[in-house]
């Protein structure tokens, strides 16, 4: 498997981090940001109350008009919970990858917008499980069209999780009877190999791993078929394939520390958005956590920056690195 592209911290984030603080700039206007995605984005409950997909969807433009708010409106209330300004889009569609966003809603997403977030098929090919050939071709189209509409656009992969159904029930999964954090490991290599096809993608969101911290920890029950453990939270709905108002959560904060740069600790146990999903506190600092401890795994501080970084006691920030990008 693919080891994940190392990420740098810059040097006026550690200069933050070195007195404590790090402010955020006042900017004259919004950062536009478009999520595009299937039911992991928009957040479908399966058989559950529908409490992500109905969350705020007046604080966030659903360019299909659906009135969804999904994993992205998390994202918009984590952002002022921050004190920052984002205006937030998503297009949706069930079922599909990023191929079908291509070749039927091109016109409808394409935009001069600032970030763009991209998550296709849970098992990167719907016909071909495990492949990421469709994921690779396709993200690096819409990178391309996105660019074409603003040559400075950030656009992020969302590498999203081990479903249980694919590692416990489904004997003709290339997952089933392997450890459950290995579907997710192979869902990152499949985005890291189309991050590194392209020059214009600017990395990969960790989602899926952060999900497997909070599984080997213990916090999340590996296996909801045998039922979920005294103490012990349930990741997924009661499909075992799509995300729990825990899972969500996890993804928005994960999302929220790979695009903003600040860490998701940053909310803090008291999270008011984690109390609007039923979350408590306890939990909420959990998974907060386990955001920020994957995020911290995906950096490698800048050359000389190292001393300064393990004085710090570890990462409370993080920032990414946009890759050199060829001449297109």
């Amino acid at each position: 498997m693919q080891a994940p592209r190392p990420l740098r911290l810059s040097a006026a984030i550690l200069a933050g981090l070195a007195i404590g603080a790090i402010a955020v700039p006042a900017s004259a206007s919004a950062t536009t940001i478009l999520f595009v995605g299937n039911s992991f984005t928009y957040g479908e409950p399966a058989g559950a109350t529908p409490i992500v997909q109905n969350y705020k969807p007046g604080t966030v433009t659903d360019l299909n008009g659906s009135g969804i708010g999904g994993v992205p409106a998390l994202f918009k209330a984590m952002t002022v919970a921050a004190g920052l300004d984002y205006t937030v889009s998503l297009e949706t569609i069930p079922g599909v990858g990023l191929d079908t966003h291509y070749n039927t809603r091109l016109d409808t997403i394409l935009g001069p917008y600032d970030k763009v977030v991209l998550q296709s098929y849970s098992t990167l090919d719907a016909a071909k499980p495990g492949d990421p050939a469709t994921l690779i071709k396709y993200s690096g189209l819409l990178a391309q069209a996105f660019h074409e509409a603003n040559p400075d656009v950030d656009i992020l992969l969302d590498a999203t999780w081990s479903r249980a159904d694919l590692t416990y029930r489904t004997t003709t999964s290339p997952w089933y009877g392997k450890p459950i954090d290995q579907m997710a490991l192979d869902i990152r290599s499949g985005y890291d190999a189309a991050d590194a096809a392209s020059s214009l993608i600017d990395g990969v969101i960790p989602v899926g791993q952060a999900w497997n911290r909070a599984i080997a920890d213990g916090l999340a029950d590996a296996n909801p078929y045998d039922g979920i453990g005294a103490g012990q939270i349930n990741l997924w709905a009661p499909d075992n394939y799509h995300a729990s108002q825990y899972g969500y959560y996890l993804e928005a904060l994960t999302m929220f520390g790979s695009v903003t740069g600040l860490d998701p600790r940053s909310l803090g146990a008291g999270d008011s958005i984690a109390a609007e999903l039923g979350i408590g506190a306890a939990e909420a600092d959990a998974l907060q956590r386990y955001a920020a401890d994957q995020l911290a795994t995906e950096e490698v501080p800048e050359p000389g920056m190292a001393a300064m970084f393990l004085t710090l006691g570890g990462l409370m920030c993080v920032a990414r690195r946009r890759k050199s990008r060829k001449a297109v």
